[in-house]
């Protein structure tokens, strides 16, 4: 179909490879089902091949999802192949995604292998790969680096092969929207049966230009576009998938394509993705920003009340935002709190989990009188933390600040069941509490990230703050949210810590 674009969604897959960013199994379901929920056409559920916890997330998705296509990665080998083939077998629909470089460079200094084996092997991974699925997709890797010559004639022989899908992947972030467009058009021009294969497109944003080279190559021709929620991945990250839609969506004209996306499941989406990977969205970042359908201009202002339309290409409601209005307070009931985090597609696992989370919501209204959308978002991302990994809980805290005095902070942590009394000074009430904690968890870890968010607005809002630790090569996020900045930087410093700490495999494809 000419006029469908195909939203091929790499979150769990490319966008986990941040450094900081993998997810269990579980966490991948959530925002799996979130996916499905928004009618992403292909979710790429991760790299089978990669370890065994990954090989059973997209075992679980495939298992679970019902109207997307379930689509694992894998290398051409044989191996990659087969044991993507056994972790999609429950899909309803499952595609083997396989990818070979073909860029010289790669192909020299990294495959050390010849053109004529490079495109060998490719042929094989599609044979291999139609023993178990007719939906195939094959990646030039670094093509966006390769020559066209060779990239035509890799991508004949995969056709015949039989591929259905062909991505042209600008791997490295290297092209720009010209030449990227003119790449496309002259692949799709000059392949043998180009008609009969969807074209596909998959960019990095080294050069901030992901989305405009997406966009440029579906003028070319391209009909998948392969990007993340909130431009997530490795590096400086991947088209976001956000920005693909909502612009093919409001320039149709321009385009004359249209995806399948519930577009108001794109907030609840970024919300969910950055409360599990702890990246928060930066307020400026187009559609899912705090700031994204703000105006602060007098002028702006005035235009916006005399008519939308006049500085406004979208509505706010169409991608999921809704103004920050009272919904809840401390006299709200268990049934009001339960059919609000269902309106917001927030998943309850169980009552016990229900029942966990409406206490502390009571606990938070008596603190917090107005409770708005986003404070339910952050408070059920805390929820997302089940009690087997709590190797360390926050019991109780104070501190001190005062002008020409030491900051100092005094709390108690349970590790392992256990009471710990401590304190410390430091150079803020912050550092004195992360230095409080280390006296007790003695992790050993490298505070790499400290970052602090308001969640809405008012002095009354919740601070929502983030830590990223690395220990031996390990990169874990930790989120914490309270009305108190300070308990909140405790709070995330805690949760990081115990993500170190855990025993639940938290699946990243780099391993």
């Amino acid at each position: 179909m000419k006029d469908h674009l195909v939203i091929f969604d790499t979150t769990l897959r490319d966008g986990e490879q941040s450094p900081g960013a993998s997810m269990t199994r579980d966490e991948k379901l959530r925002i799996a089902r979130q996916l499905e929920r928004m009618r992403v056409d292909v979710i790429e559920a991760g790299f089978a091949a990669a370890s065994n916890g990954d090989f059973d997330a997209v075992r679980a998705i495939a298992a679970t999802i019902k109207d997307s296509v379930v689509c694992s990665l894998a290398r051409a080998n044989e191996n990659d192949i087969r044991r993507a083939g056994e972790a999609l077998a429950p899909a309803a629909a499952g595609r083997i995604h396989t990818f070979i470089a073909t860029s010289p460079i790669h192909m020299e200094k990294k495959l050390r292998m010849t053109p004529d084996q490079v495109v060998e092997q490719a042929v094989k991974s599609v044979v291999w790969a139609r023993e178990y699925t007719s939906d195939i997709e094959f990646s030039a890797e670094d093509a966006g680096r390769s020559e066209i010559d060779f990239l035509c004639r890799i991508f004949d022989a995969v056709i015949r092969a039989g591929a259905t899908t062909i991505n042209v992947p600008d791997t490295v972030g290297y092209n720009v929207p010209e030449q990227f467009a003119a790449t496309l058009r002259t692949v799709i021009e000059r392949v043998p049966d180009s008609d009969k294969v969807i074209w596909s497109v998959h960019c990095h944003n080294d050069l901030g230009l992901a989305v405009a080279n997406s966009l440029a190559a579906v003028c070319a021709g391209a009909r998948q576009v392969e990007c993340t929620i909130n431009g997530l991945g490795e590096r400086a990250g991947n088209a976001a998938l956000e920005e693909v839609v909502m612009t093919v969506r409001t320039r149709r004209d321009v385009f004359g394509c249209d995806t399948r996306i519930d577009a108001t499941q794109i907030v609840p989406a970024s919300k969910l993705v950055s409360g599990i990977t702890g990246f928060p969205v930066q307020p400026n970042k187009a559609i899912v920003g705090a700031n994204a359908f703000a105006h602060e201009s007098g002028i702006h202002q005035d235009g916006v009340l005399k008519h939308r339309e006049t500085y406004e290409i979208m509505r706010a409601e169409d991608v999921g935002w809704r103004a920050n209005r009272l919904v809840l307070g401390k006299h709200s009931g268990r049934n009001a709190f339960r059919t609000r985090l269902q309106e917001l597609g927030i998943p309850i696992e169980s009552e016990e989990h229900l029942n966990h989370a409406f206490a502390r919501f009571k606990e938070l209204a008596d603190r917090k009188h107005e409770m708005f959308d986003e404070d339910l978002h952050a408070l059920m991302s805390e929820e997302s933390v089940t009690p087997e990994d709590e190797h360390f809980k926050l019991a109780s805290m104070g501190f001190q600040s005062e002008t020409g005095e030491t900051p100092r902070a005094w709390l108690t942590l349970i590790a392992d069941g256990a009471e710990h009394r401590s304190e410390a000074n430091g150079s803020g009430p912050v550092d004195a509490t992360f230095r409080a904690i280390e006296s007790v968890a003695g992790s050993g870890a490298e505070l790499l990230l400290f970052s602090v968010n308001s969640i809405t607005g008012g002095t009354d809002a919740q601070g929502e703050v983030t830590v990223r630790l690395s220990r031996e090569g390990r990169i874990v996020n930790g989120q914490g949210a309270d009305t108190d900045i300070v308990v909140a930087s405790a709070k995330a410093y805690i949760n990081a810590l115990n993500k170190l700490q855990s025993k639940v495999e938290r699946v990243n494809p780099q391993v």
